[in-house]
């Protein structure tokens, strides 16, 4: 009795998928720019004017949330087994980070949770200045989470120090100076560095 070979998984062409991060960066603009009120619509009204860096935090968190989705899986590609997981795949510093902006972005008065907590100078006294704080978290987090996953990325261009075909998932990502994260001192030749 002969048993059928196990087909190699199938590799994707790119590490990034920038259909997929378009989507989300469109829907992270109208999410967080919408109930906000930071796009102008009619559905929802501001006590307060937008302030000067709630359009450069709403653009970072666009930018980033684009960042995450579009940079492609070691599970998307098989490859999250031979990996060590797929930790990379879960979205929770992404939600996080969206949830923290719009909390961030949001005007201090309108939002009925801080306003039933702290009332309307608790809004504007208390809650009002920690949201550029607020804001800064939510970069930080988000950031942290496009980083992390980049970092987890298949080993597309070849580039891997541990010696990992280029269509699995890098252990150990090469270094610029030639030597692994080992000591071993394996010179990686041919390949640009995995950072």
């Amino acid at each position: 009795m002969t048993t059928p070979a196990l087909s190699a998984p199938t590799r994707p062409s790119a590490v990034l998928a920038p259909g997929r991060a378009a989507l989300a960066a469109l829907a992270t603009f109208l999410v967080v720019g919408l109930p906000t009120d930071i796009l102008p619509n009619p559905l929802f009204g501001r006590e307060i004017p937008v302030r000067w860096w709630e359009y450069p935090v709403l653009a970072a968190t666009v930018l980033l949330t684009a960042a995450w989705f579009g940079i492609r899986s070691a599970r998307e590609t098989g490859t999250a087994a031979r990996a060590g997981g797929g930790g990379a795949d879960r979205p929770g510093l992404v939600t996080a980070g969206v949830m923290t902006a719009w909390f961030a972005v949001a005007c201090p008065v309108c939002n009925k949770i801080v306003l039933l907590l702290l009332g309307t100078t608790g809004a504007l006294g208390v809650w009002a200045p920690l949201q550029p704080w607020l804001a800064a978290v939510s970069l930080l987090l988000l950031a942290g989470a496009v980083v992390y996953r980049w970092r987890a990325r298949p080993c597309m261009d070849g580039g891997c120090a541990d010696g990992t075909r280029a269509d699995e998932a890098c252990a150990v990502p090469a270094r610029g100076d030639g030597a692994d994260d080992a000591g071993a001192g394996r010179l990686v030749t041919d390949a640009a560095p995995n950072r």
